[in-house]
């Protein structure tokens, strides 16, 4: 006759089978849930972090979980030549510190650029304007995860920065689901000498294309422009000057195109033709481009955003955002300068640092046509306002695709 002790285990064993779910439940329901709990739940148990950890689980979360975003932003403090990287909510409040940040780099709006993607960030840095030597790095903001991408084997010859034009654009290729970023590395002098390699995220190596730049097209239209590039439709653009037009780099069939402006968008000037004010911000998911007056010329106060709304057509609409007065121009390095679009109406202009805590970001509502503005806490991490600069400020989706370090 069995006593009440041995009747236990099995009651135990009963009430422990009634209380578990298959695993294709678990992974049902945590796929629902946003990246930051997921990654608490790591800790819950060694068969929930290799659940949350498997790449089937990644790509699963990514097509079921809420698209939850934030933003992610660099700021640069010239006393003592640091750049930091920081995270932080849509709504403004206190901002998180990444686990990188890079010494003895110099400010240099040609040889940074933020560009996001599907829950990724690539950023681009470089130690000294005269070496040359640009580095790649790319950010998970969401796990604090970061990847410096290895050097690409080219074969120039090692030009200082002024002889040659060196570019790292990021993209996203639909048809293969995969990141890539492409590098473009030419001789100036020569015009002609020009190297373009892949970096593909799934074998984590560089391959270099054979492929020609379209007629007309050389390094001296994007070199004194800017080299911030836009993905969108497997395509990485790039912005041309003289006159102002768009190179195109389709990651699918890995061939160079040219897109044109609408005639409207960038009337021929002396200064636009030799430095157009132009900046590409994807909005709505449309590629759109920023066309605006200098700071001292803009004296009609206002900014036109050219948006590829049919891409296979080119067929261009125009958003035009109106200034009430001069003092209500967000401030930049070259006047009013958009950085990101935060919402599917919303767009990031250029932050003032306030104060050493805290930084002012402005958002124009498209639907309201008005600015509001949110505030980032940063937690007295600079000594003196004076020397600091927010360089770039990104809204990316959050999402937990793993890095190789």
């Amino acid at each position: 006759m069995e006593t009440l002790e041995d009747e236990q285990p099995d009651d135990r064993s009963g009430q422990k089978a009634k209380n578990s779910f298959p695993e294709e439940i678990i992974e049902d329901i945590l796929s629902r849930i946003p990246v930051k709990s997921i990654l608490r739940f790591k800790s819950v148990s060694k068969p929930w972090l290799s659940l949350i950890s498997a790449p089937s689980f990644h790509n699963f979360h990514s097509t079921v979980a809420p698209r939850t975003t934030a933003l992610f932003f660099s700021a640069y403090d010239s006393s003592t030549k640091t750049r930091y990287f920081f995270s932080g909510a849509r709504d403004g409040g206190s901002v998180a510190n990444l686990i990188m940040k890079l010494d003895n780099t110099v400010f240099n709006f040609a040889h940074k650029s933020a560009q996001h993607l599907n829950g990724l960030v690539c950023f681009t840095s470089c130690t000294s304007l005269r070496s040359g030597t640009i580095y790649a790095f790319i950010f998970n903001p969401s796990t604090h995860k970061f990847l410096k991408l290895p050097d690409p084997p080219v074969s120039l010859p090692n030009y200082t920065a002024e002889e040659k034009d060196t570019c790292y654009l990021f993209g996203f290729d639909e048809l293969s689901n995969e990141h890539k970023v492409l590098y473009i590395d030419v001789e100036l002098f020569k015009r002609t000498t020009i190297e373009i390699m892949i970096f593909s995220f799934s074998n984590y190596s560089w391959r270099k294309i054979n492929v020609d730049l379209p007629d007309g097209v050389n390094a001296w239209r994007w070199w004194f422009g800017n080299r911030d590039s836009l993905c969108v439709n497997s395509t990485i653009h790039l912005l041309l000057r003289n006159p102002l037009q768009i190179l195109a780099f389709d990651l699918t069939t890995e061939m160079f195109s040219i897109v044109s402006m609408h005639p409207e968008a960038a009337p021929e000037t002396i200064l636009t033709s030799i430095c157009p004010n132009a900046q590409f911000v994807k909005i709505n998911s449309l590629l759109g481009v920023a066309c605006y007056e200098s700071w001292i010329m803009n004296r009609r106060n206002k900014m036109d955003i050219w948006m590829l709304q049919d891409y296979q057509n080119r067929v261009w609409v125009r958003e035009t955002i109106l200034f009430a007065s001069k003092s209500q121009i967000p401030y930049g390095a070259r006047g009013p300068y958009p950085f990101d679009s935060i919402s599917m109406d919303e767009i990031i202009f250029s932050p003032r640092v306030l104060s050493e805590n805290l930084i002012s970001v402005p958002i124009y509502n498209m639907k309201t046509r008005c600015f509001k503005s949110i505030e980032l806490t940063l937690g007295h991490r600079f000594l003196s306002p004076k020397t600091v600069c927010v360089e770039e400020i990104k809204c990316y989706v959050e999402s937990l695709i793993p890095l190789q370090n």
